[in-house]
């Protein structure tokens, strides 16, 4: 397996939501010429636009190890290049859709299930980040353990990834899910979802974009309130990555860049996170405001800078942080 092919017999789930009490899903295949360069089908990784697919082709070794292949460009519209190195958040969101291309691939999860992510944790190793005269082409082993099923269905599972580039080990991740049919989410989402998707509340104004690691004001996620070292949660749900697709409730991607530039604004200094270790503990809704809070942790045991981030939300924990920083370049 490499980056550049794509099994042709590779079975996938039917392109059609199951529906609450119907026959599983009839598994297909996707034909798919090997001689060209392809992403696997967006749907597998919950993503509308096929340019934010970073996975290319996947194998099985055993009922829970799998090699995943991906592949990073060298520039990217949002997750931008940060010191030369390619964006930290791209190994999240690469291990978020690993996880989910395998849930529906290899476990059978029909298209239209739901996915509630519990925490996502990932080290990231500067030196094999470097963007390099071609796209990062890689290999990722991921292990499935606490295999969770209801019936004959996933319910849920935990995962560890190991992202290699040219053999060198890039970054290592870990992620933990549960899932549900369309009808149990509704009852799980009800109040919430019964009259459609909740509106969001009105665009904030972005705070500078320099002050948290960013050149267009667009992309920043935070707005500035009066309190030291806080920030609301800006909930722009036009913008083209974060909210690829809609959704009831602010996705992990919009937190975790959220608790990125936190971290930079707290720093006073646009930074490499090269760990980030999150707990999602509720929904982030989109209709009332959510307070990002930062302060420092203790240093790491090598000396690197620590920053912890909370968002709350009513008075409630909606998610958890703690970030490693790499040293300041030069």
């Amino acid at each position: 397996m490499s980056a550049s092919t794509f099994r042709v017999t590779h079975p996938i789930p039917g392109a059609r939501p199951a529906e609450e009490g119907a026959a599983a899903p009839a598994r297909v295949v996707v034909p798919r010429p090997v001689s060209l360069t392809s992403t696997v089908p967006r749907e597998l990784v919950h993503r509308a636009s096929v340019a934010e697919v970073m996975l290319t082709d996947w194998e099985r070794g055993d009922d829970a190890h799998f090699t995943v292949a991906a592949q990073w460009p060298r520039r990217h519209g949002f997750f931008d290049t940060v010191e030369g190195c390619h964006d930290p958040l791209l190994v999240a969101e690469t291990v978020r859709q690993a996880g989910i291309l395998l849930a529906h691939a290899e476990f059978g999860v029909p298209l239209g299930h739901q996915f509630l992510m519990w925490d996502l944790e990932i080290d990231a190793r500067r030196e094999h980040l470097l963007v390099g005269a071609t796209p990062a082409s890689l290999d990722i082993a991921i292990s499935c353990t606490d295999i969770k099923r209801r019936g004959t269905s996933l319910a849920g599972l935990h995962y560890r990834a190991v992202i290699r580039r040219e053999g060198e080990v890039a970054a290592t991740g870990a992620a933990t899910f549960t899932c549900t049919s369309p009808a149990v989410y509704r009852r799980l989402r009800g109040a919430r979802i019964k009259d459609g998707l909740p509106a969001a509340l009105a665009l904030t104004s972005p705070a500078p974009p320099q002050a948290v690691g960013r050149l267009s004001p667009a992309d920043v996620v935070l707005s500035p309130v009066r309190e030291p070292d806080c920030w609301q949660l800006r909930v722009d749900t036009r913008h083209p990555v974060l909210f690829d697709h809609p959704l009831d409730h602010v996705p992990g991607m919009a937190l975790l860049e959220a608790v990125r530039q936190a971290t930079s604004a707290f720093l006073g200094r646009a930074c490499l996170p090269v760990g980030i270790a999150t707990e999602f503990i509720r929904y982030a809704e989109l209709d009332a405001p959510c307070l990002i809070q930062a302060c420092s942790l203790p240093h790491h045991t090598d000396g690197r800078e620590r920053v912890l981030v909370t968002g709350r939300q009513d008075g409630q924990l909606v998610f958890t942080s703690a970030v490693t920083v790499a040293p300041a370049s030069g």
